[in-house]
Parts: C-alpha cells; structure tokens; sequence
C-alpha cells in the first residue's frame, strides 16, 4: 500500500488482535460451559454429552447409547457420524453394521447404505434372517435410487436485521463537503425486512461432475429510509467438477436491482474457484472473479453511472479441521477496482481473516475477525481537495444457527428449517473525518430449503 494511508495502522492491528482474542476467550468461555453442562446432566439425568463422547472414543457402550440418544431426537448426522467411527473400530460387530444400515435408510442415505449392505452380506457370522432382511432393504434401495437427470430445489428465507448507523454516520457527527466541515445528520438507527426466494436446478454430467442453474429474487425494505428499498434478481450458472486432486467451480453470475429512488444497477460477474484437501484436517481454497457493474443515468440520480466499475479479485484461504467439534479458517484477498470516474471511486482493498466454528450437537456457532485497508486512488474533490481518502475496517461477528424442530418437533419434526442469529460490530478508521463511524447490527434469518422432486 501507498503512503496515502496516514491513520494509525498499529491501532487498527490492536482492534484486529482484540477480535481474535475475544474469538480465543469465546472458545474458552463456550469449552467451560459445555463441560459444566456436561457435569450437571451427569448429576440430575442419563443423558450423555458429546464432552463425554470427546473423551471416551473408543467406550463401546457409552457411544452406542449416545448413538441412540441422538437418533430418538432426530440428530441422524450426529448418529451416523458416531457409528460410522465405532464401524472403524469395531469392523466385526455386525450389530453396528445393521444399527447403522437402519439409520442410513431413515436418513435417505442411499449410497451409504449400499456400502454397508455390501460390507455385510460378505459377512460369514450374518444370520439368515438379518441376512433377508438387509437383501430387502438393498432391493428398496436400488428401486427408489434410479437417477434423475434433474433434481430441483426451491429455497425460501426472511430476515430482520437492527442497525444502530445504517448511513455510516462519523463519529463526530461531522462531515467535510467541498473542503468545508458541515454537520452529519442523517438517521443512525433503522430496521430492514428482506425475503428471498430461489429455484435451483442441478444436473451430473459424468461421475465427478455437475452443472447448476439458480433464479433468485430478493426484496428489501427498510422501515424509515423507504428510499433505499430494492427488489433485485439474479441468474447464476455454476459447474463443479475435479481435476486430479482439484475441486474446481467455474461460474457467471448476472444481476439486477430495482431502487424505489436511486438508479437501476446491473453486474455481471464470472471467475473460478477451487480447493484441494491436504490430510485429512487440511484444505486450501482459492479464487478469482472479474465484475463489471453498471449504474442507470436518469432524472432522479443523475450521478449514478459515475460509479461504473470493472473490479478483478483475488483471494487465498486455509480450512484446519481441529477435532469433530472444531474448526478454523484464515483468508487473505485483494481486489482492485477501476470507475468510470476515478476521483473518490476508484480503490485496493487488501483482506484477512480469521475464523473459528464450532458444531455441537445443539447448535452451530462461527466467531469471525475480519481486517481490511482501502486505499483509494485520487482525490474527491466534492469531498476534499487536499487529502487522498485511506481508511481501515475492522468487523468482528458472531453467528448462531439452530434447526427450528429443536424448539418445536411439530412444526420442524426433520429440523430441515434452519433459524440463524448473528451480530456484526464494524469499526472504520479513516484519514477523512466522513469516513470514521461504527456500527453495531444485529439480524435473525429463517431459510427453508425443499427438494421438488
């Protein structure tokens, strides 16, 4: 980066050591109230915890009973994921082999099922009733597993998010235009309401390939700003496939969004991505992508296609699996983007990242630590003419998601509706007062997706 950027670059890294170490205690803090809870369940009920699956892997038992436990809930991923290890462990126990064809099939796990089936029909010590059974089962199988040359899914999702400084409002309620220092007094705090709705259409090609349609549609409105209302859609084409040991994406992405006051945009993005496992713990992941987005000229916002721009990113990123419970990942990216008129729009922006996961049995929990510098090109002169904008962003977010059927089996007795929960905290630093703010935002999301055929 230029010397342009003049804030305090050391004080921006202690914000982004502070997320990670907030990340780190929340770790400590959530791995201590997982082995009280664990210890206060052993003293009033039988109930096993995952603590205590942790910490005795290889317990026969214990782990069947935890297998069972989770299954009468409905927590087949779980179940599976404890049977499939004891089926390592224990390869002779033809008792798991059917425990977990059982569980398999009540899962919708075809292929799984077949190989278990198969593992024990080569079984010696197999009774000839078990031994029916499983080659009736096999033959259910194989009659409902005819491939479809096209599977199609719907997913439906709403959202709330609160914002305390939904116009990025400085810090100083203060703001330089035209190299004059004015007051910033639009609204800080609003509600937005958004809902979305998705057709997705996938097809194999191959035995290590597949391609996917997905039409979207959003729409957005906020409670006091109705100015800022939209309706966008969108047409993404994606193929997956593998080369030797890549998993490789390659896909094109078209959009449009319909502003109640501001002008129409549309972009058009397409790039690759991909990712390869090194271990069993291990994954890389890298990407690029190329955007082009366009704004309307019209009679309300006659300055829009200004911002016009081609932007080319570029990112880098490492998955570690740490045990069944957690895992981390780290990104770093850069994107460079060009406008249509340069003066305060065209930018660099550098990123890291880091991230932390937990996936216990009752919820899934992801602490993430983002930094990155913007470092803009030339001067706003409708801004200031003296000063070359640089700024830092800071954002540190929690997020939470559980399967509505947890609360209420009634409604979501396969606990395939999904409720997410998250807080965003972002602090910018920046050399032009206009841009120093900090926002806090908290958002809760239902999302539902179906499989129509």
């Amino acid at each position: 980066m230029s010397q342009k950027f003049n804030i305090k670059i050391r004080d921006i890294f202690n914000i982004f050591l502070s997320g990670i170490f907030t990340i780190l205690f929340s770790y400590i803090f959530l791995e201590k109230i997982l082995i009280s809870n664990a210890n206060a369940q052993d003293a009033v009920s039988s109930n096993i915890t995952y603590m205590q699956i942790l910490q005795n892997p290889k317990d026969l038992d214990l782990n069947l009973k935890y297998a069972q436990q989770q299954g009468k809930i409905g927590n087949y991923k779980q179940t599976i994921s404890t049977l499939e290890r004891l089926n390592m462990l224990y390869p002779d126990n033809v008792e798991i082999k059917l425990y977990l064809l059982s569980i398999l099939v009540q899962a919708d796990s075809p292929e799984k099922a077949i190989g278990i089936i198969e593992d024990i029909k080569l079984r010696k010590d197999v009774s000839a009733e078990d031994l029916e059974s499983v080659i009736e089962i096999e033959e259910e199988i194989k009659g409902k597993s005819e491939p479809k040359l096209w599977n199609f899914y719907v997913d439906i999702s709403v959202g709330a998010i609160h914002t305390d400084n939904v116009n990025s409002v400085s810090k100083s309620r203060t703001q330089l235009s035209s190299d004059s220092l004015t007051g910033f007094n639009t609204a800080k705090h609003d509600r937005t309401l958004s809902g979305s709705l998705g057709l997705t259409a996938t097809r194999s090609i191959g035995e290590a390939s597949s391609f996917m349609i997905n039409l979207s549609q959003t729409k957005s409105e906020q409670y006091f700003e109705t100015s800022d209302d939209f309706e966008s859609y969108g047409l993404t084409l994606a193929l997956d496939t593998t080369v030797g040991n890549q998993s490789l994406s390659p896909y094109l992405m078209l959009s449009k969004s319909d502003y109640v006051d501001d002008a129409d945009s549309f972009s058009l993005m397409y790039g690759i991505g991909g990712y390869f496992s090194l271990g069993e713990r291990n994954s890389f992941s890298y990407g690029y992508s190329y955007a082009d987005s366009k704004g309307n000229h019209n009679s309300s916002d006659t300055t829009a296609d200004e911002t016009n721009s081609i932007s080319h990113s570029y990112t880098l990123g490492h998955d570690f699996i740490i045990n069944q419970l957690m895992s981390t990942s780290i990104g770093i990216g850069y994107s460079d983007s060009d406008a249509k008129i340069d003066a305060g729009n065209d930018y660099e922006t550098y990123e890291i990242s880091f991230r932390l996961s937990f996936a216990f049995p009752w919820a899934y929990i992801s602490i993430g630590e983002a930094l990155s510098f913007n470092d803009y090109k030339k001067a706003d002169t409708s801004v200031t003419s003296n000063r070359i904008r640089s700024d830092a962003t800071s954002t540190f977010d929690i997020m939470f998601t559980k399967a509505l059927g947890d609360f209420f089996p009634s409604i979501d007795p396969n606990r395939s509706i999904l409720i997410n929960l998250s807080y965003d905290k972002v602090i910018s630093d920046a050399n032009i007062i206009n841009y120093d703010y900090i926002t806090d935002s908290f958002s809760i999301g239902i999302s539902k997706s179906l499989k129509l055929n």
